[in-house]
């Protein structure tokens, strides 16, 4: 007998701890009849169909979410006609808060696990082994399906299941090289004290925590292993103070120095005490997602969200003030109260947090959530069909919404990529906002048609500075030179790229002479003792600037300077300062090349 539990991926680096849990759970004598299997949703339908088929599984199970739901539907048509008499059984927040409807629609499913699935998939199985009447195994007292709880049947649901003790989990992870390249997800909580009403976690607001003592052993796993990174999938890490305190500590104290881990958290109720404990981490140990969401305060009041935006500010600012933790902030277009004009003013706000990566979200209708109840109430319209993203609402009017579509690829492009950084610092300068140059670069790709096709990472420093000199052309040599520094800060192309200034012989004679000198006396590149200086220029780059184009705070002044000011300003007329690059030194969290500052006189 054979139960084949099925996951279907948004991406190959991502995996499934559900069916990974409910294999565990099941316990030993219970795994040698299920067998996991993953794929993706960019596979073929007729890939996965076959694969499942080769398996020849009695039962399979699907494990459901809005980004595999409608692949998964696909597979529901389609298997039946290859494996008449194999059972389909599904689970998942995607299936858990419309049972009876799914079954309805499709009759060849026998069930559905509702809510939490371990103990439920573990009680199924068995009843499975003991139908299959295998000599040897064990005879489980499980009579009828009826009888398990946490089942929607086609004739209804059982009972509800009791939700489980998580130190009851056994640990997903015995070893790592399954996982390798691959992101390695862990829970020491469930459930959230909050009640966002777009958010599924909102339904279960008992918080139940894994045994401290559990969580220290199952750290230092990953931290043996040195797995790459560790995604804690806890909704609301930090809701507990005692036990977010207790982790940080355990993973500041025994850093192998190579894993990251990843926490979800409010910002707004951090600890003077938590604050510290991240200032001592080293740079890359930590990165947060923060859900800002909104700053509109009648908004955040209409989607349940407690929030003190004035002291998330200010904890983000501490943070950011170690330059050791990466962080990442979200926003949700669609909620109610939030107009366009709205929506750019919470931009603004949050990307004046400046963190590494914003991300610009859309509203996701999700089935068993509050605000899904409140939809017609608030003129909200979704997509029928996963992902449920929001369409228009009685504030956002759909052209609206796909005018932000575009500010957030350009945010993604430019902002989230990391490789724009100080050229993006002096264009926002001559725009009345953030929100305004996404809003007016957006406007520029869908004039040039980059849209319908996307111009090449390299080419988007071209794209960047024909935008710049369309709204800023008296600029024009600073930004060739900003954005040669940001070029060189992430990469060392093989060829010198179109935009940057020429280099005369004399500068070039001056790098040469730097090298040459260094082979010698090993002051700036100590680290590369081994190579001569050829290799070194190699593997290393020098850049002579006019401008200080590595001082963001300095750069933005010159908007305000006459031609004749900029021209004075040049760094010693036609003396440039040189930048030395240094690929062998690059930052932990932006992943820019550690850089030198070399007088021209020096």
């Amino acid at each position: 007998m054979k139960f084949l539990l099925v996951a279907v991926n948004a991406k190959y680096i991502h995996s499934n701890p559900a069916i990974y849990s409910l294999r565990a759970y099941a316990g030993d004598e219970l795994t040698p009849y299920i067998e996991l299997v993953e794929y993706t949703i960019n596979q073929q339908i007729q890939d996965i169909l076959a694969d499942i088929y080769m398996r020849e599984p009695d039962v399979v199970g699907f494990s459901c979410y809005i980004w595999n739901w409608n692949i998964i539907q696909e597979l529901l048509q389609e298997c039946p006609k290859l494996l008449p008499h194999t059972d389909l059984w599904l689970g998942g927040p995607e299936v858990t808060y419309n049972g009876l409807e799914i079954l309805e629609q499709f009759p060849h499913v026998k069930g559905i696990m509702v809510g939490e699935g371990e103990a439920t998939f573990k009680e199924l199985l068995q009843w499975y082994v003991a139908q299959s009447k295998i000599n040897g195994t064990k005879a489980y007292n499980v009579q009828n399906l009826s009888d398990i709880p946490g089942l929607c049947l086609p004739d209804g649901y059982t009972p509800v299941r009791e939700l489980i003790h998580l130190t009851a989990l056994p640990f997903l992870y015995d070893h790592t090289e399954q996982f390798a390249n691959r992101i390695i997800y862990y829970e020491t909580s469930r459930g959230c004290p909050y009640r966002c009403s777009y958010c599924l976690s909102s339904v279960d607001r008992q918080v139940r925590l894994r045994d401290m003592d559990v969580v220290k052993k199952e750290l230092q796993f990953f931290l043996d292993n040195r797995v790459k990174q560790v995604k804690f999938v806890d909704r609301t890490f930090n809701c507990d103070h005692g036990h977010t305190k207790a982790i940080w500590q355990y993973i500041q104290e025994h850093d192998n120095g190579v894993t990251n881990f990843h926490f979800e958290i409010s910002a707004d109720i951090l600890q003077e005490e938590e604050i510290a404990l991240l200032g001592r981490m080293r740079p890359g140990l930590a990165q947060l997602e923060i859900g800002v969401q909104s700053v509109n305060p009648k908004t955040l009041e209409a989607v349940n969200r407690r929030a003190d935006i004035e002291k998330l500010e200010a904890v983000v600012a501490a943070i950011h003030k170690r330059q050791n933790v990466h962080l990442h902030l979200d926003l949700i277009a669609g909620l109610p109260y939030e107009d366009y004009e709205s929506f750019g003013n919470s931009f603004n706000r949050v990307y004046a947090m400046n963190p590494e990566q914003l991300q610009l979200g859309f509203l996701k209708v999700l089935k068993g959530s509050p605000i899904a109840e409140r939809a017609d109430e608030f003129g909200i319209c979704h997509l029928s069909k996963p992902p449920y993203e929001v369409l228009y609402t009685k504030w956002l009017s759909y052209k609206d919404v796909l005018r932000l579509k575009g500010i957030e690829e350009m945010v993604e492009q430019y902002y989230n990529s990391g490789q724009f950084v100080h050229t993006l610092s002096f264009l926002e300068q001559a725009f009345e906002s953030p929100f305004a140059m996404y809003e007016a670069l957006a406007d520029f790709y869908r004039e040039q048609g980059f849209f319908n096709q996307s111009p090449a990472r390299v080419y988007r420093y071209h794209v960047l500075l024909a935008f710049a000199l369309r709204y800023d052309n008296a600029y024009r040599k600073i930004y060739q030179e900003l954005l040669t520094y940001d070029m060189f800060l992430r990469e060392k192309p093989k060829s010198r790229p179109e935009f940057a200034m020429d280099i005369d012989a004399s500068a070039r004679q001056r790098i040469r002479e730097f090298y040459q000198t260094e082979e010698q006396n090993r002051v700036y590149l100590p680290s590369y003792e081994a190579y001569d200086w050829k290799q070194m220029s190699k593997m290393t780059h020098l850049e002579p600037f006019f401008y200080p184009v590595w001082d963001r705070e300095r750069m933005k002044a010159y908007h305000h300077f006459t031609f004749e000011e900029l021209q004075a300003e040049a760094l010693a007329g036609n003396m440039p300062d040189y930048i030395l690059f240094d690929y062998n030194a690059r930052n932990p969290l932006t992943y820019e090349a550690g850089t030198t500052l070399i007088h021209s006189n020096s």
